[in-house]
Parts: C-alpha cells; structure tokens; sequence
C-alpha cells in the first residue's frame, strides 16, 4: 500500500510541474521547437498564411526531425498523419520558441507534449505522430 501512495504522490508532483506553452504567432503562423533542437513544429492556421497554403485548407501542424534521417510530419484537418522523406526544404528548428520537457502546446484541432523520450502531436480526433532520434510513429 506505500508503495501505491509514494508512485500516486510522485504522478502528481510530476503533473504538477508540467505547465501548457504559448508561442507568439509570426504572422498567422507559430513555430516552436523541442529543447535537444532536432525537431521544430510549425502550426498553419485554416486558410494558410501569406507564403504557405496547406493542401487541405488547413489547420496543418508539420514538424521535421533533423537527426539521425531529415524527416517531415504533417497533421491537416482530417485523415492519419503522413510522414515524408527526402524533403527538399530541410530548414528545421531556428532555436527560438522551445516546448520544455515535460509541458505541452494546443492550437486549434491540435495538441503536443515535449518529453525526453520525444514529442507526440495529436489532433482532437486521435490521430496524430510520435517523433524522437530511434523511433517515428504516424496514427
């Protein structure tokens, strides 16, 4: 039974600590990135932005992994996540804007949590992507 109360206890001192993120939008669009700097996320409001226009007419969250492969996934409005390889545009993670271990960030449909294990994103209707250096996963 102490056993069950001291991991009770340590959950919630861990959840207690964890706090939700904001990032300032440049334009329309928010950028943040995860603490290691290996993967960057870009939120894409519905409608697009002055430069990019997502396929589906948005919202779209993309975030690209840098190491040990250059990686790109992309959550739009509806459907599973897609993961692309051999992107052409490979300029990930500038530095400014990091989601903390351990915190997460919501925007529109969508939602991500920064560990030390990797990041998860999710769309409020389950589907989404878990990103890290040994594994990648798309749902």
């Amino acid at each position: 039974m102490r056993s069950l109360l001291v991991a009770v206890v340590a959950l919630i001192s861990m959840n207690a600590s964890a706090a939700e993120q904001t990032f300032p939008a440049d334009g329309s669009v928010v950028y943040f990135n995860m603490p290691s700097g290996n993967v960057g996320c870009q939120y894409t409001p519905a409608g697009g932005s002055d430069v990019y226009k997502p396929e589906d007419g948005g919202p779209e969250l993309g975030c690209d992994r840098i190491e040990p492969t250059y990686l790109r996934f992309i959550l739009g409005k509806s459907g599973k996540a897609k993961r692309y390889q051999n992107v052409g545009d490979t300029g990930c993670c500038d530095g400014s804007h990091t989601l903390e271990y351990g915190n997460s960030w919501k925007k529109g449909p969508f939602s991500c949590t920064s560990d030390k294990a990797g990041l998860s994103c999710t769309r409020n209707d389950g589907h989404g992507f878990f990103i890290s250096r040994s594994r990648t996963q798309v749902y």
